[in-house]
């Protein structure tokens, strides 16, 4: 599976449909690289229209990427991350990693697929993680583990209180898509922003690594949410009840975005937990929650050319599709849809995370929501709170500043928000402590 599609699946955005079109330009770029990678030069220079082809040889193709090697050293990676329409013309946008430092590309390809124009995107400086001012380090200390089966392990950490006896502990999972155990979207860290706060209020966490990230080759056929985020959430919690110094009794799970949907069913897994929380977490099905956020993305981009209207009406299409239930003889369980198997899908769509939370009479359950999220809207917070507003067990609060990482914001934005480094709300670190703290 190409990783520029799960990056897009799993922050749940797209500045780009998801057509046919989009996904064999994505293709096309990552194929394009990958030649220059393998000094495939005459393979790569047949990607270009004829007018590219006379104004950049083969031999100057070369004398390119060899001079982008001399400044940048080896290419790690590089990925098709974002597409746009120019006219008549698609803009593609590629990630380039190398050894001493990033440079992205820009990708022109025509209505036919060819290259027309390659160029180097405008170095942008990243900002530094910004360490929260309620994080008192001094008052926790933290231990490198790890969790799964031998051979197929994920780094962990488990973060506990000093001075403190029998505290709680929280297991964090994460949203959709591959994820470091601070889950980091871009200069931002939810998860270590919510470590250290709740550390530094006495109640331990542990976090780990999302399996998709350490090993994307056992996704490359059909899986399910049970492989990508269950297993290990269920291992993760019975870790957390064996931390020296914790109340077994006392696991919470904090489930962000996917995590969040998933968190009932996680419950279900692990009965004794004492509280789920779920955090911008879609009470619809993932592809109702897909299609508002192409819809906003599309708002955003002002762009009303008849171009960039196809594309979003070719998406819809797509998306579409993600709505399958069951299997048949055409569609097989790895077929792929918006770059996930079909039997993701299929298995995703007959679970119902509102109806499993409100069967659920023993964990406490906190759902929270943002207003400044554009990836989870306010739609989904009021369904959770009209099927749960009236059972004991359960806290819902929306918070107007909040967007999807959970930091205060003036407004919705887009995906350049989380380029700029914004720890999460202290108000939301306060309220968890106090909710779980509370008898």
């Amino acid at each position: 599976m190409k990783k520029s599609l799960l990056f897009i699946i799993a922050l749940l955005f797209t500045t780009t449909a998801f057509s046919q079109n989009v996904i064999q330009l994505f293709n096309g770029a990552n194929d394009f690289f990958k030649l220059l990678q393998e000094e495939k030069f005459k393979d790569a220079h047949a990607f270009f229209d004829d007018t590219l082809k006379t104004k950049l040889t083969e031999e100057s193709l070369k004398k390119l990427w060899g001079d982008i090697g001399t400044k940048y050293g080896k290419a790690e990676s590089l990925d098709a991350i974002q597409s746009k329409a120019q006219g008549e013309f698609f803009a593609v946008t590629v990630e380039g990693k190398f050894a001493n430092g990033d440079q992205n590309f820009i990708l022109g390809f025509n209505k036919q697929q060819k290259i027309v124009g390659i160029f180097l995107a405008p170095s942008r400086k990243t900002a530094a993680y910004l360490k929260p001012t309620y994080v008192d380090t001094s008052l926790y200390q933290e231990k490198s583990v790890y969790i799964g089966p031998a051979g197929k392990q994920l780094a962990a950490i488990i973060t506990t209180p000093k001075n403190v006896k029998n505290f709680p502990v929280v297991v964090f999972v994460h949203g959709s898509g591959p994820a470091d155990m601070d889950e980091t979207v871009g200069a931002n860290k939810p998860f270590k922003d919510l470590a250290g706060g709740l550390a530094s209020k006495g109640i331990a966490s542990v976090r780990y690594v999302k399996r998709t990230l350490i090993y994307p080759n056992e996704f490359t056929k059909a899986f399910t949410v049970k492989e990508e985020v269950l297993d290990d959430a269920t291992a993760a919690i019975a870790l957390a009840k064996t931390v020296v110094g914790a109340n077994p009794k006392a696991v919470y799970v904090f489930g962000h975005s996917l995590g969040g949907m998933l968190s009932p069913k996680i419950a279900t897994l692990s009965p004794d937990l004492a509280g789920i929380i779920l955090a911008a977490t879609p009470a619809r099905k993932l592809t109702d929650v897909i299609v508002d956020q192409n819809k906003y993305m599309f708002d955003q981009a002002n762009d009303t050319t008849a171009a960039f209207k196809k594309q979003l009406a070719d998406a819809y299409v797509e998306i579409d599709k993600s709505r399958i239930s069951q299997l048949g003889t055409t569609i097989k369980p790895d077929s792929l849809i918006l770059g996930l198997p079909a039997k993701y899908w299929t298995d995703l769509n007959t679970y119902n995370q509102v109806a499993v939370a409100k069967s659920l009479s023993k964990p406490k359950i906190y759902v929270l929501q943002g207003g400044n999220d554009f990836q989870v809207g306010k739609v989904d917070f009021d369904l959770w709170n009209a099927a749960l507003s009236k059972k004991k067990n359960v806290v819902l609060k929306f918070y107007p500043d909040l967007n999807h990482l959970l930091s205060s914001q003036t407004e919705k934005g887009t995906m350049a928000q989380y380029q700029a480094a914004v720890s999460v709300s202290e108000t939301l670190v306060n309220d968890i402590a106090l909710w779980i703290k509370a008898k």
